[in-house]
């Protein structure tokens, strides 16, 4: 990746270091639907439970990981961050353990893991 990902984003006051990932968590992992359309509660007692999150800013040794991309990611090994009243999520990029493909961002990944 280019040192121009590592720039900060206009409305964000911080420019991220090193290997680390700024996200948003995915709001719609909250509650999801089974493909036969079955709503699932955030609630419901599943094994280990892997979240996705857009990620919105990136530090100039991300390799792998773009701003814009989705990316998955164990919820239990985070910190949070409040920026300008918004909540974000600190990664470092050996944390993620995949990527969205491109075309799947406003459709959902269909993934349940």
């Amino acid at each position: 990746m280019s040192a121009q990902n590592a720039e900060p984003s206009p409305h964000l006051p911080i420019r991220m270091l090193n290997d680390r990932l700024l996200v948003t968590i995915d709001r719609e992992t909250a509650e999801r639907r089974s493909s036969s359309g079955i709503v699932i509660p955030a609630t419901a007692a599943v094994g280990k439970r892997l979240s996705w999150a857009a990620v919105v800013a990136v530090g100039q040794h991300v390799r792998q990981v773009e701003v814009g991309d989705r990316v998955l990611f164990d919820p239990e090994d985070r910190a949070e961050v409040e920026l300008a009243g918004t909540t974000y999520l600190l990664l470092r990029e050996k944390d993620v353990h995949a990527v969205a493909a491109p075309g799947t961002i406003g459709e959902g990944t269909g993934l349940y893991l």
